[in-house]
């Protein structure tokens, strides 16, 4: 490979990239792995753009008749040092099915697609109900009659393809079904999770269980599923995840691969920042994995840094949990974009019902995704105790991908002016500016963010910052503006989306800090406010904020009473101590209570 090579940016096609003399790292090894693991059904979950379909397709050019006597296709490739395996080459029927075009908002639209795609892979294979050796026209009958307006019991369909392509070759055949999960996906965020799990659940029931017919079988997808829908009865599943050894390097180019690529193509002094922005996978005990789309645009751009990966479709899922999840996630997200990290437990069965519940569920599913890596483990792996894992943010081109995401929160119309201007007064110390684009912030943003599909309060601190101090209803904790925030939940949330916008909008020139800091479960603390920032330069202005509902207590009437409480909260938890020991004067520091009644906000 050179500089001149052909880089086919999202080619998923196997055959079409070697007959190219395309860029293509080799990756034939998966084949002999899993032939001799002897999985009759094997699930591998990665990432999305990590070269799941491309392998799939490499699957099928190596071991389907249709490609018999395609030797050519894997010449110089690992695979075919092997005499055993030169001779498997193109001895198997397959039938080769993808999910992906599988995105609709409807349990109708899902099944129709569905069906759509069950249709077109029967007529692929209408070749083989002809022949003279077998009657085939009960089953010629079958297909003629499937298309995308038949009835559920489409399900079977492919089990009696099967049946069909044992009779015809005399040999059961290989199943591949590449993004088995994106209709599923689709489905939580339609609202219609259920009745999507009882038609897929009989589907691969009937293709991967039940079915006399199948030899093998390969799914990949993103995330597994939990069992207790779509796989309750498939005990034939061997599963592999992001934290499984087996076929660690198939997926995803390693870093002698990536690094090898870069010297042969000119690129070779841009290695440290390749590694930068798109190191930080890991597989099993495979580190150092980078993305296989990330590379392959970075090498076709002649090397520019670019978000490629993350500027790719599918983060909706990911923007909707973050955008309206509840205050734990808000503030681990903070902490997150602040080059830190966290510890939680990890199921790899993704929950989908528990999304919009737990925040451990939600950072499965970024863990299984690719937004989150593993930087640690805590806790014996081999009895009943849970393991924690400490998780931070994948790389520089995952935390770009956040930061654009938050600021597009505050990215259109009136919001993002109202934000602007508010930042802009705050460093003025324009008290009467602050007041009026605050409320304005607040009414054109928090809805968008603050309230989730279906807000838990099992998963709400009872108060974020007052665990043994009550002064006030919500001790600096809630904003509370009236239209439809039903709880402190709520407010929480906004309190917590407001913060990452500070975070990101202030990056690079202070440093945010929130009430997170104290630790989840950690008891309040002396000095703890709710925000501080603090200027990278030292000769600049630091601010600490005090939020507050005013409450019905006799000592406050006013928002102003309800300010003077906020502002002897600052004074008698000394919280300016921290800038001061950090070098600042007191002088530089502006201290400013936030006090909220409905939709009434003052800052003073």
């Amino acid at each position: 490979m050179d500089r001149n090579t052909i880089v086919n940016i999202g080619g998923q096609r196997f055959d079409r990239i070697r007959e190219q003399g395309a860029f293509y790292i080799d990756k034939t090894g998966f084949i002999k792995e899993w032939w001799e693991s002897g999985s009759d059904v094997t699930l591998i979950t990665r990432p999305r753009r990590f070269g799941k379909t491309l392998n799939m397709s490499m699957i099928e050019c190596f071991f389907s008749n249709q490609y018999v006597d395609r030797g050519d296709l894997f010449d110089g490739l690992l695979i075919w040092k092997d005499e055993k395996y030169r001779r498997l080459q193109g001895t198997y029927p397959v039938i080769s099915l993808s999910f992906a075009g599988i995105k609709t908002r409807t349990a109708k639209g899902l099944k129709k697609s569905f069906k759509g795609i069950i249709t077109d892979t029967c007529r692929l294979y209408q070749n083989l109900m002809v022949g003279n050796t077998v009657s085939y026209d009960a089953d010629r009958a079958y297909f003629e009659s499937i298309n995308d307006n038949m009835s559920d019991e489409s399900a079977a369909a492919i089990k009696r393809l099967c049946g069909c392509m044992e009779r015809r070759y005399g040999k059961k055949p290989i199943i591949l079904l590449d993004e088995y999960d994106t209709p599923m996906q689709e489905s939580w965020l339609g609202g219609y999770w259920d009745e999507a799990v009882g038609f897929f659940g009989s589907f691969f029931d009937m293709t991967f269980k039940t079915n006399p017919h199948l030899y093998r079988g390969i799914i990949t997808g993103i995330t597994k599923v939990s069992k207790e829908s779509i796989f309750s009865d498939l005990n034939n599943l061997k599963v592999v995840t992001t934290t499984s050894d087996q076929y660690a390097a198939a997926f995803g180019f390693t870093e002698e691969e990536v690094f090898r690529a870069l010297d042969d193509t000119g690129l070779g002094d841009k290695k440290q920042g390749v590694k930068q922005w798109y190191d930080g996978f890991t597989f099993g005990k495979c580190t150092d994995i980078y993305n296989p789309w990330s590379i392959a645009s970075f090498i076709e751009e002649g090397g520019k840094y670019r978000t490629f990966w993350s500027n790719t479709s599918g983060n909706e899922l990911i923007n909707s949990l973050i955008q309206q999840g509840n205050t734990e996630i808000k503030q681990t997200m903070e902490e997150l974009l602040n080059d830190k990290s966290f510890e939680t437990v990890i199921d790899e069965q993704i929950a989908f019902s528990e999304l919009d519940k737990s925040a451990d569920a939600v950072w499965s599913l970024l863990l299984a995704t690719g937004y989150l890596k593993v930087s640690g483990t805590r806790g014996a792996v081999d009895d009943e105790d849970d393991v924690f894992y400490t998780l931070t943010l994948t790389n520089l081109e995952v935390k770009k991908m956040f930061t654009r995401m938050v600021r597009n929160w505050f990215g259109y119309g009136d919001t993002k002016v109202y934000y602007n201007e508010f930042i802009n007064a705050l460093l003025s110390d324009n008290i009467r500016k602050m007041n009026t684009f605050m409320n304005k912030v607040a009414l054109n943003t928090f809805s968008s963010f603050d309230s989730g599909n279906h807000p838990s309060d099992e998963t709400q601190p009872e108060r974020l910052v007052s665990c043994c101090d009550r002064m006030g209803a919500a001790n600096g904790s809630s904003l509370c503006f009236g239209t439809n925030l039903q709880s402190e939940a709520d407010a929480s949330r906004f309190y917590h989306g407001f913060v990452l916008g500070m975070v990101i909008n202030l990056a690079g020139r202070y440093k945010i800090r929130s009430n997170r800091e104290r630790g989840k479960y950690e008891p309040c603390s002396y000095g703890r406010y709710d925000v501080m920032i603090e200027p990278l330069d030292k000769m600049d202005k630091a601010f600490i904020f005090e939020f507050k509902v005013m409450t019905a207590d006799d000592d406050e009437q006013t928002l102003e009473d309800t300010i003077v409480n906020a502002h002897k909260q600052i004074e008698e938890k000394k919280y300016e101590a921290e800038l001061i020991s950090e070098g600042f004067s007191p002088t530089q520091i502006r201290k400013y209570g936030f006090a909220f009644k409905g939709k009434e906000c003052l800052i003073g």
